[in-house]
């Protein structure tokens, strides 16, 4: 029987309704999967990132068998396996000589172009699992001179009707309730325990394969217990409803010894490779909020981070790629410390970050833009550098989502066009939204000496040598008028404090 379409699904698209599945006929359609070394290595993909796409891949393409639908499914350790996917597409409409080959929307821009140019023709679908497709995101920012998410958000919010009055207004009178949601977690306050799903057969296999292939990555494979199917995946996002977000929005920028997970959901892996649907997520939020089991600052802050950043970062990245992958505003060539990949330091809050990144190729929104960003901002890292190790580390990591959120939010190497200032902040920071620094080797109390928080002199040096872009900048304005009143002394102590520590990361020496 003749294939009328080839239908490739790549892992991060496993979505029954998914643009290029919409009209499957399982008489005469096939469909490929592939698990490719070349997506597994280019960069070290922490082992549980690598173990989760590959066990949700398997588990999918049971799923559709199960629904009649023809499945070639390409393990990794296949023998005829090309090691790419414009490698697997082109031996498999080789083979199966397809009247048309179909595919929805990369998340990646390199995979995009090297399937738009690996001489199949393809019939391409919009992402519809994105309540903003990228030709509408264009259409928004034609003519801007700046790009807001706020303003964006806003027009998201209109659009999908979410947390709105009858007459249009926003709920409880503002758009944004981000104010109310920067408390610290007080003392004796435990977050509820997390949901843990035990590995099946399929998933004992893949963890068995990711750990005899990539014993060169960093990260321990020890422990996985992420949900692999959409039914795990809705355990989870339930779990999360009823246990954690209520107390969401007051702490979700929370920090706290021992503590990774806190109010958080967990559920930024599986919604980005498609086990969970983005408007489901957001209308069980609302009615939590309409039955009175939330709060409000909770149910906005969680469909702002769903329907305003991550569409938003999405929009920018497919409207400035590939030029904006090279943004490096302030120049930073320094190599990514030795530490980002071991852990070892004496920085408590990198410690905490990077420790629990490793085990559980996870950390929250402020530990990656407060601290372990915060410090490669400050140290001058290439973008390059810091962004390949955020794809690398965290599971919930594809290039789309990632990128923009680590070279324009983090490093502010696009200048300013995703974020109007630079997010940079001293020890005093973290001081105050965690308990990091009572257990620190060093004090943030000071600023300079071999006892004073890296943080401190960092924060100043960052400043004064990038004063002359950056002083203008009314949201930081401030910073500069508070280092203006201190002494020359004082700055000159601070100046040369920084040059000693950043001397010690390009000697490799620990901080």
């Amino acid at each position: 029987m003749s294939v009328r379409r080839l239908i490739l699904i790549l892992g991060d698209q496993l979505t029954h309704g998914l643009g290029a599945l919409e009209d499957v006929d399982p008489d005469h359609d096939h469909v490929l999967l592939a698990e490719v070394m070349e997506e597994a290595s280019h960069v070290p993909h922490h082992p549980k990132k690598i173990a989760l796409i590959f066990s949700a891949m398997r588990h999918f393409a049971e799923a559709l068998r199960e629904r009649g639908i023809k499945v070639h499914y390409v393990a990794l350790d296949d023998p005829d396996n090309s090691g790419s996917l414009p490698g697997e597409l082109l031996r498999w409409t080789q083979r199966l000589d397809p009247t048309e080959v179909h595919l929805t929307e990369c998340g990646d821009w390199r995979l995009e172009q090297a399937l738009r140019h690996c001489g199949v023709p393809i019939h391409w679908h919009q992402d519809s699992r994105f309540l903003c497709s990228r030709d509408a995101f264009a259409a928004w920012a034609k003519g801007r001179k700046q790009l807001r998410m706020e303003f964006f958000y806003r027009e998201m919010r209109r659009d999908s009707r979410l947390l709105l009055n009858p007459d249009g207004t926003p709920e409880g009178g503002a758009w944004n309730f981000d104010a109310d949601n920067r408390k610290a977690l007080p003392k004796g306050m435990r977050p509820p325990a997390p949901l843990r799903v035990e590995p099946d057969a399929i998933t004992r296999d893949v963890l068995a394969l990711v750990g005899q292939r990539f014993t060169s990555h960093y990260g321990s494979l020890e422990g996985f217990d992420y949900p692999v199917t959409a039914e795990q995946a809705e355990r989870l996002w339930q779990h999360f409803l009823d246990n954690g977000l209520a107390d969401f929005g007051d702490y979700q920028d929370a920090m706290a010894d021992g503590e990774p997970f806190l109010f958080h959901s967990r559920i930024s892996a599986a919604l980005n490779i498609g086990l969970l649907d983005l408007r489901r997520l957001c209308a069980g939020v609302e009615a939590a909020y309409r039955a009175g089991d939330v709060p409000l600052n909770a149910a906005e802050g969680f469909i702002r981070q769903l329907i305003g950043w991550r569409e938003y970062v999405r929009g920018i990245y497919w409207l400035r790629m590939p030029e904006y992958a090279e943004g490096n505003r302030f120049g930073n060539s320094r190599a990514l410390p030795e530490f980002y990949w071991t852990g070892k330091t004496r920085m408590n809050c990198m410690r905490q970050a990077i420790g629990q990144t490793l085990e559980h190729a996870y950390a929250h929104h402020i530990q990656r833009l407060m601290v372990t960003g915060n410090f490669a901002l400050l140290a001058g890292i290439a973008p390059k550098a810091i962004c390949d190790w955020y794809l690398a580390v965290y599971m919930d990591a594809f290039d789309w989502v990632e990128l923009p959120n680590t070279l324009g939010m983090v490093m502010h190497a696009d200048g300013g066009y995703l974020g109007s200032k630079p997010y940079c902040a001293s020890g005093q920071y973290i001081k105050r939204m965690s308990n990091h620094c009572q257990g620190c080797s060093y004090k943030v109390s000071e600023s300079t000496g071999e006892s004073a928080c890296p943080f401190n002199a960092l924060y100043w040096h960052f400043l004064m040598r990038h004063r002359e872009p950056l002083e203008r900048n009314p949201r930081i304005g401030m910073v500069y008028r508070n280092l203006a009143r201190m002494t020359e002394a004082k700055q000159q102590a601070l100046w040369d404090w920084g040059e000693h520590l950043l001397a010690k990361l390009d000697a490799g020496e620990m901080l």
